[in-house]
């Protein structure tokens, strides 16, 4: 399995920017976005199973980067949002401070090898300081887009 950030991002699944400008709101619309794509069967479920995952440990990550995750059976396939707050967000990160990017990646409870391995793409990407602030500064869901594809070619290049 070697899923590329294209086939599991859409630009309908990106809300740049987030309307909610709260932790627990922010997760709620991302899962919104992905209902919307028609990849979530039950929203709700998901909304669920993302929050308790969240008050288990926050999955702010540190340096602006929050990377939300859950399994649920009303997911179809591995996929994810991605969401950038008009102002950061405070998400009890690992390094206090509050995030600028927030990426939801959703799977079904049966794809645990699939989501281990997009959680570990999506974290190469964003290790990258200048895609992490590119994604930042993006005006709109499809440059953001664009700047994940091509930051994941690139690293499928190396």
């Amino acid at each position: 399995m070697n899923l590329a950030i294209a086939d599991i991002l859409s630009p309908s699944a990106i809300r740049v920017p987030l309307v909610a400008s709260d932790r627990r709101g922010a997760l709620e619309e991302l899962v919104d976005a992905l209902a919307c794509t028609g990849a979530v069967t039950d929203p709700e479920l998901l909304k669920k199973s993302v929050w308790e995952r969240e008050q288990q440990r926050s999955t702010g990550i540190g340096e602006g980067l929050a990377i939300p995750h859950g399994k649920c059976a009303g997911v179809l396939r591995p996929v994810i949002a991605i969401g950038r707050p008009r102002a950061p967000i405070e998400f009890e990160s690992i390094d206090r401070r509050p995030v600028r990017l927030i990426v939801l990646l959703a799977s079904p409870p049966e794809k645990m090898t699939e989501h281990i391995q997009v959680l570990h793409r999506i974290s190469r990407i964003f290790s990258n300081i200048a895609t992490r602030e590119r994604a930042c500064l993006a005006q709109t869901p499809e440059a953001l887009f664009e700047e994940l594809q091509s930051a994941d070619l690139a690293l499928a290049d190396r």
